[in-house]
């Protein structure tokens, strides 16, 4: 059964990220900068090497792939919350090689950013915390109204 609630937009930013910087770990910075724990993330660019994960559902284990070469980021969208008390990024990444290959999965620390346009947009409305969800082994959010 889907469990949802009801959120504002309270704010929505916009700027590109630093050439050089880990992907995941500035999106996550300027959260923090800007206090949001609550909203979504897209973005576009370009990076100098990648790492995405896929999650096998049998082991519950993520195996991760490196991409080291540049790519285009065609698209990245995900979400942000709360785990362990802190500001959570989850995203996921196409990113598509020089032949227009495209590669996708779990964003990873690791993806270095050539150059990158981002808006964040940030909600109002109960907290989303990630917990232990044991039917699939995933840290989920949970719902509480």
């Amino acid at each position: 059964m889907a469990q949802m609630i009801e959120v504002k937009q309270t704010k929505k930013i916009m700027g590109r990220l630093g050439c050089g910087a880990d992907l995941l770990e500035e999106i996550t910075a300027v959260c923090r900068e800007h206090d949001i724990r609550l909203g979504r993330v897209e973005a576009i660019g370009a990076v100098k090497k990648a790492s995405i994960g896929f999650y096998d559902q049998q082991t519950r284990t993520y195996a991760y792939l490196a991409l080291n070469r540049e790519m285009e980021i065609t698209k990245l969208s995900g979400n942000i919350s709360v785990k362990d008390g802190q500001v959570f990024v989850h995203a996921h990444v196409t990113l598509a090689d020089e032949t227009g290959r495209a590669y996708g999965g779990h964003l990873a620390e690791g993806t270095i950013v050539f150059a990158c346009e981002c808006i964040i947009e940030a909600f109002e409305g109960p907290a989303l915390e990630r917990v232990f969800d044991g039917e699939t082994g995933l840290a989920l959010w949970d719902i509480r109204e």
